[in-house]
């Protein structure tokens, strides 16, 4: 290989295109920055048409992929290179992919029916393939899922459309069912009063349908009521919690028995050993957390961005302003150091005033016994 060619082609090429490289990168900066601007700004206006939110975001992530497709088309052409030829091999590859990634376009299409069906929207609480937990994000293969102990979950869009899909939150209401055991020796008739007065009692239970309450099953060792009434979706656990301790505070304060099953207990006759390792509890130290300021155009707010940025300029005059750590330390060690010599100080004034008015007694008892001998 001739290296010395090789370095001339490549000298010769970068001479002549020299204003179509500087044509290039000036067009990817500013492409990049109207693309965002404009997917921002589509996405503003599809907000203002009530649309769901999943529905937008998956428009967006089309109108994306697009929009940099002709990008990149428009950056080549300005290379000099004939889109005819290479637009008959990116069908050629896509195709070669659109085989190997069969799963994929699948998901994709699938994602196409579960916006368009409106199966659930952002923010619902669902149910699929035994994950639970708020819709977040849709795009074309997954959808994410945030579960209650904060996990996110990423769930094929086929497995969605081929499964159960559980929405807990596709209606306004929901119904609380809650199952009580007492004791045989109990009255029904009370029970059942007992725990209709606790849903009544609570505000947020909904009284049209009305609350429910009946005997449902007799156990071995107690009788089972079962509890129903509707309430708000967003109020659903509330009233679950509200009614529990309502209903278990009410019982014991009739004297109504919880029965327990039967237990074999033994006793204990050796002593526990509890070996404890390391040294108190230490003090907390609160973790310093910087601010994000990464700034999005796509999906921020024009207005939201310059306050970023505002704020982001103050904080670097306060950080500028703020003393070193060695000053910070040396200033508080002098602090401490005033303090001590003016506590001694006053410590001394006390001590000296004492001392005085002890004197002054002394001389006044000294002058009365002088007098009262003078008398006598």
């Amino acid at each position: 290989m001739d290296w010395n060619k090789i370095w001339n082609d490549i000298v010769n090429f970068f001479k002549t295109n020299a204003w179509n490289i500087v044509i290039f990168f000036a067009v990817l900066l500013l492409g990049i920055i109207v693309i965002k601007i404009l997917l921002n700004i589509t996405r503003r206006l599809l907000k203002k048409t009530k649309m769901e939110p999943i529905a937008v975001g998956f428009i967006c992530a089309i109108l994306k992929l697009l929009f940099y497709l002709c990008l990149v088309l428009i950056l080549l052409s300005i290379i000099g290179i004939e889109l005819t030829g290479l637009l008959t091999a990116i069908s050629a590859l896509l195709l070669a992919v659109g085989l190997a990634l069969e799963n994929n376009i699948a998901n994709a299409a699938n994602g196409i029916i579960v916006v368009s069906s409106k199966m659930f929207k952002k923010g619902d609480y669902i149910q699929v393939d035994g994950k639970e937990g708020n819709v977040i994000e849709i795009n074309f293969l997954f959808t994410t899922i945030l579960t209650a102990d904060n996990k996110r979950v990423t769930i094929p869009n086929s497995t969605i459309v081929n499964n159960c899909v559980v929405d807990y939150d596709s209606s306004k209401t929901r119904r609380v069912d809650i199952k009580f055991n007492v004791s045989y020796e109990s009255d029904v008739k009370q029970v059942e009063k007992i725990i209709k007065d606790v849903m009544y009692s609570n505000g947020k239970v909904l009284l049209n349908p009305e609350p429910f309450c009946r005997l449902n099953a007799l156990n071995s060792s107690s009788i089972e009521f079962i509890a129903k009434c509707w309430c708000d979706s967003e109020d659903y656990w509330t009233v679950y919690h509200d009614l529990m301790e309502g209903v278990f505070n009410e019982l014991k304060r009739n004297k109504i028995s919880i029965p327990y099953d039967q237990i074999e207990i033994r006793e204990r006759k050796d002593k526990p050993v509890m070996p404890v390792e390391g040294k108190s509890l230490p003090k907390r130290i609160e973790k310093v957390r910087d601010e994000n300021f990464k700034i999005d155009l796509e999906k921020m707010d024009f207005v939201e961005i310059f306050k970023k940025q505002k704020r982001k300029n103050k904080n670097k005059f306060k950080n500028n302003d703020k003393l070193s750590i060695g000053e910070n330390t040396a200033l508080i060690k002098s602090d401490e150091e005033n303090l001590t010599l003016i506590n001694k100080k006053n410590k001394e004034k006390i001590t000296t005033k004492e001392n005085n008015t002890q004197q002054k007694k002394s001389k006044k008892k000294e002058n009365q016994v002088i007098k009262g001998n003078k008398n006598g």
